[in-house]
């Protein structure tokens, strides 16, 4: 009886799997070290609802060419896997292309280093909190990836608790990652391929960390592992800053609620200290109020360049640094979804406050990042954006930086939005 009723089963589940919709993806996949097709590379489709699972697996021929058919209209990823690095994208809706660039790759590339290292500091009863954020350079030529098992070690102090940690390649969204411990105590690395910038985007990788604050001081030994040309120390105005012995911070003026100070052209074999005392948080208020000034309002993201003449070399990050790296749908979204207000924005406006988590577009790319102005062409950009949180939040739960109570709460919320979407879209 038993076996009849798993034969039933399984006939019941290859009838509803034989019934479901197909979906075909093409490409063609471009190596762009080369500038010639990518051949011999496997390409697979990922159900992102199915934990995962792999769906469609395929190489692309001579011609670089690809097709992929998978069942269900459920979100999937195509991702391709070239010398090791892997390169994703949602899968396009409605017959869209599915062109992927990949890169040759290499344990070590000429051109990586570290643009900016920022520390956003906060100190209460329970301890000290920070947010350390490395804005990654791959300016290598011809472009190339860099990735093994430890591609972009960190150092932390010894006595650091990890709570958090993720990346963004150039042109994805923040995905949660787990740090792998190699070396000495503090010794950690990501395993995140460090792609070839694409304009002013680079990889950005963070890791939130707790340290013990009993005496009510702390000091830092900063030890970069690649040359950086700014190290940031962000902090409430109620904490005090000391920079240690033979290290030069200088004293930039980025927010009025926020002390910033600024050590350029770090090398590594040669630490830089500070010691930070006394309590406080970041004024979160002013983050999430979303005022623009004169100079930018209007324009789509606020506009983010470098203000001309100012020498702050931390402007560029202030999304970054004055915000938290939220996998959150609902920043994402509502960015996605605003109508653009006016032109690209212009290199050298001031920043202004964004929304947590918002992307912000600038320069001239500003242009081809700002939403559609039609509600379809909208509700294609929010899916793509739903594909990407649901990779995030599949990645988190696998790498064990989400509970399971949080999994099922966030799931089950993007799952009702992609719903809605798919609903519209139809």
């Amino acid at each position: 009886m038993k076996a009849s009723r798993l034969l039933l089963s399984a006939a019941a589940l290859l009838f509803i799997a034989a019934t479901l919709p197909a979906e075909t993806v093409t490409g063609i996949v471009t190596n762009k070290t080369t500038g010639k097709p990518a051949a011999g590379d496997t390409v697979v489709a990922i159900d992102v609802q199915a934990g995962m699972a792999v769906q469609g697996t395929t190489k692309t021929d001579a011609k670089g060419q690809y097709s992929l058919t998978f069942p269900g209209t459920a979100p999937h990823l195509i991702r391709v896997t070239h010398q090791g690095a892997t390169y994703f994208i949602a899968a396009p809706q409605g017959g869209g292309s599915g062109d992927i660039d990949v890169y040759d790759a290499a344990s070590k590339v000429d051109g990586v280093s570290i643009e900016a290292d920022v520390f956003e500091i906060e100190a209460d009863n329970s301890g000290l909190h920070v947010t350390e954020r490395f804005f990654v350079h791959n300016q290598s030529s011809p472009p190339r990836t860099e990735w093994s098992e430890h591609t972009f070690e960190i150092v932390l102090p010894p006595d650091a608790t990890i709570t958090a940690a993720a990346a963004q390649r150039p042109t994805g969204l923040p995905t949660g990652v787990k740090l792998d411990p190699v070396g000495p105590k503090g010794h950690y690395a990501f395993a995140t391929p460090i792609e070839p910038d694409r304009g002013d985007k680079d990889t950005l990788f963070q890791v939130s960390y707790d340290l013990p604050y009993s005496s009510g001081q702390y000091t830092f030994h900063i030890s970069e592992t690649l040359p950086a040309q700014s190290v940031g120390v962000l902090l409430p105005k109620s904490m005090t800053f000391t920079a240690g012995s033979g290290s030069t911070f200088q004293s930039v003026q980025q927010d009025p609620g926020v002390q910033t100070m600024v050590a350029r052209n770090a090398v590594p074999g040669k630490p830089l200290e500070f010691t930070v005392s006394g309590t406080g948080s970041m004024p979160r208020e002013q983050q999430t109020s979303g005022t623009q000034t004169s100079a930018n309002a209007g324009q789509p993201g606020g506009g983010i360049g470098e203000p001309i003449n100012t020498p702050d070399p931390l402007t560029k990050y202030k999304w970054w640094i004055l915000g938290v790296l939220a996998i959150v749908l609902a920043a994402g979204a509502a960015f996605l979804l605003r109508k653009p207000a006016g032109a690209a924005a212009v290199a050298g406006a001031t920043p202004a406050p964004h929304a947590i988590g918002t992307p912000v577009v600038h320069g001239a790319a500003a242009t081809a990042y700002a939403p559609p102005s039609s509600s379809t062409a909208k509700n294609n950009v929010l899916l793509s954006a739903l594909k990407e949180e649901l990779f995030a939040l599949e990645t988190e739960k696998l790498s064990g930086s989400l509970s399971p109570a949080e999994y099922a709460e966030t799931k089950a919320a993007l799952e009702v939005v992609l719903k809605r979407a798919l609903k519209r879209n139809s």
